[in-house]
């Protein structure tokens, strides 16, 4: 990772824009390094890097219908249809209709996709997961509050780029509703 470090204080002039040049670079990293880790690992088991997005949701969420997938993954269904299609064809998940709604289909994985998720320790929130452990409890709080505070401020930047083009909104928030 590249950039210089300024010693002054956040408010002092050009050190403001050199810590924040510093936040962003840092995430870049990580969201490079995660990435690059993934996909190596990815490779090892014959899978691609958001196959193992779509098992590592499926171990953390359980069961998703295909449209809540979509708003996981922040694609259309479409697109998350045909990743299904690959990895019901790899025997990584299963495909059902819902009992209770024929129009709903239910995705899960099958043991075979179970048993490559968790070989495969690397997955992007993995890796900044035990970063964040690392930091002290008060840290990690301060750490949490800010990026909410950012995430929200994204998701309305997002939104109001988005609105002209008549999209839904992604990102957490649209994914709770």
């Amino acid at each position: 990772m590249s950039g210089s470090r300024s010693d002054s204080p956040p408010g002092a002039g050009g050190g403001h824009k050199a810590a924040l040049d510093r936040v962003v670079e840092t995430a870049i990293y990580l969201q490079a390094e995660s990435r690059r880790l993934a996909r190596e690992a990815c490779a090892r088991e014959g899978i691609t890097a958001t196959q193992l997005n779509v098992l590592k949701l499926l171990g953390e969420i359980g069961e998703l219908s295909l449209s809540e997938l979509s708003r996981q993954l922040a694609a259309k269904n479409s697109t998350v249809t045909g990743i299904i299609d690959r990895m019901v064809s790899a025997d990584l998940v299963i495909r059902e209709q819902s009992a209770e709604d024929r129009r709903v289909w239910r995705i899960r994985a099958t043991e075979r996709g179970r048993a490559i998720a968790r070989r495969i320790d690397v997955a992007p929130w993995d890796l900044l997961r035990s970063a964040l452990e690392a930091l002290p409890e008060a840290e990690q709080h301060a750490l949490i509050t800010t990026l909410e505070k950012l995430a929200a401020h994204v998701e309305a930047s997002v939104a109001e780029l988005d609105a002209p083009q008549g999209r839904a909104p992604a990102g957490p928030a649209a994914s709770e509703k």
